[in-house]
């Protein structure tokens, strides 16, 4: 990757790390409700796959575990976002 490439990149990065937002005005759907339902539908996926619900001292690192899935978000949420800029730029 050349080095006007990847100053391009740096720039995109700092203008959406960096994007001011402004405060939220009156929308059209309750977000909160959606995120409940989830919760509800990833306890019964979760119950589905390992037999039971997430318990406390289970055998496995939650630190680990949640660090790795904010990882994987992370990722994601990059994808999108380049993702909307290129749809954008069409």
């Amino acid at each position: 990757m050349g080095q006007r490439m990847k100053a391009t990149m740096m720039d995109r990065t700092r203008e959406v790390a960096t994007k001011h937002e402004p405060p939220p005005v009156p929308g059209k759907v309750v977000v909160a409700d959606y995120v409940m339902r989830d919760i509800e539908l990833r306890v019964s996926v979760g119950e589905e796959r390992y037999g039971t619900k997430l318990m406390t001292h289970n055998g496995r690192d939650a630190l680990v575990d949640a660090y790795q899935e904010a990882l994987d978000l992370v990722f994601y949420l990059r994808q999108a976002i380049l993702e909307q800029e290129d749809n954008d730029s069409s």
